[in-house]
């Protein structure tokens, strides 16, 4: 049974909201547009390499919209050798967060385990885990035993393997922006809350301005950083940006008697069934309903938890009967082929835009923080994103990016 279920209105995690009211600049170097994760990690970055002016403009408060989740994975099992590099990069980086930016993150290296039902899963993530080695990563396929060794909830006789990498885990995204915005300020980003953008003024082919519900901006560069908001942003400022929202939902049990044991980040590749424990106790439970369809809606409802106890009871059967104490809903940001989009405006000068992570935002982040910076600074990012530009998905020659480890 739901006892409580905060949705929409549930406010963000107390780290990432102790930021004071900030008044809106005429001017800035930079306008980044959201206060999530990934408009957190641009400003963090930025600010970092001396960019005088940069401002980060929040419709709402920090991490209220899709990073608002109260924990979230990070990993480096990816099959695409670019979101791979991206994960790796991020992981480094929140394994140093305490020192740089320098907050507690609630960082656990806890692992990732993929559960793999069929022959042909098991090849996929086979071929995947060829790739990570070649780049460093820890992956490996085991066997449903070692898989039961690891999480005593499943049911070693479900599946034929596992992928499971010790590296990866989960943290706090809601610290993890306060972490980030904090330390923006400290270097001198400014950060205004509840001020929406209302429009991006362009002229002789770059950005001019950016119009908010405060004031307007002068500015001859924005960064479009506002998730599953970044079309009707883009569109402001006549660039298209094909991010859909989609809403996503996870439930907490509260604590458990006897209380769980530390367990990896658990996923079955089938259902898209996944569960942890919580470091409090209880377990984060969730699931992708296929039936969801897209929109803004972010309140918090049980239907889904019908197809994650039917999951459960092939993977987890002790899951499926456990009641949940509270629930979240939020919004992924998902783009046609569920991976970013990254770079600038082909036919715009000053437009810059990180979006469309399809729940990898968070994960992602701080490469991501790191390449923008280098984008705008007109330096050579660590790896090459233009793979992930937005215009991918244009004319006869669109080019989807290939993705099979997404959840």
């Amino acid at each position: 049974m739901v006892h409580s279920a905060p949705g929409a209105g549930s406010p963000p995690l107390p780290a990432a909201s102790v930021l004071p009211a900030a008044p809106l600049p005429a001017a800035a170097d930079v306008v980044i547009v959201g206060g999530g994760v990934i408009g957190a990690s641009i400003a963090f970055h930025l600010a970092e390499a001396g960019v005088r002016d940069v401002l980060v403009v929040e419709r709402d408060e920090p991490a209220s919209g899709s990073s608002g989740k109260p924990i979230g994975g990070i990993r480096a099992q990816f099959s695409d050798p670019l979101n791979i590099g991206l994960g790796q990069r991020s992981l480094e980086a929140w394994r140093q967060f305490a020192t740089r930016p320098g907050a507690d993150i609630g960082l656990r290296t806890v692992g990732y385990l993929f559960l793999l039902g069929t022959g042909e899963e098991v090849a996929t993530f086979e071929r995947a885990v060829a790739v990570q080695h070649d780049l460093g990563v820890r992956s490996r396929i085991i066997t449903p035993r070692e898989a039961h060794e690891l999480c005593p909830y499943i049911d070693p006789s479900s599946i034929v393997a596992a992928a499971h990498s010790p590296d990866d885990g989960c943290a706090l995204p809601g610290a993890a922006v306060g972490g980030y915005l904090r330390a923006a300020r400290r270097l001198g980003a400014t950060v205004r809350t509840h001020c929406a953008v209302t429009g991006i003024a362009t002229g002789d082919g770059g950005v001019r301005a950016v119009h908010t519900s405060s004031g307007t901006v002068r500015t001859g560069t924005v960064v479009c950083a506002a998730g599953a908001w970044s079309g009707a942003v883009g569109a402001m400022a006549g660039v298209p940006l094909p991010v859909v929202p989609l809403r996503r939902q996870i439930a907490m049990t509260g604590p458990l008697r006897p209380g769980p044991p530390r367990i990896p980040f658990t996923l079955d590749f089938a259902s898209s069934l996944y569960f942890h424990d919580d470091g409090a106790g209880g377990l984060v439970l969730g699931l992708s309903d296929p039936r969801q369809k897209p929109g803004f809606g972010r309140e918090f409802s049980i239907e889904w938890l019908e197809p994650f106890r039917e999951a459960a009871l092939r993977r987890a059967p002790a899951l499926a009967s456990l009641g949940v104490r509270s629930g979240w809903a939020g919004l992924y940001e998902v783009t046609p082929d569920c991976n970013a989009l990254i770079g600038r405006a082909r036919d715009l000068d000053g437009f810059l835009y990180a979006t469309g992570f399809s729940g990898h935002g968070f994960l992602q982040a701080p490469a991501v923080g790191e390449i923008m910076r280098d984008l705008y600074l007109e330096a050579t990012p660590f790896i090459d994103v233009g793979p992930l530009s937005a215009t991918r998905f244009e004319g006869s020659a669109a080019a989807a990016r290939p993705e099979a480890h997404i959840i």
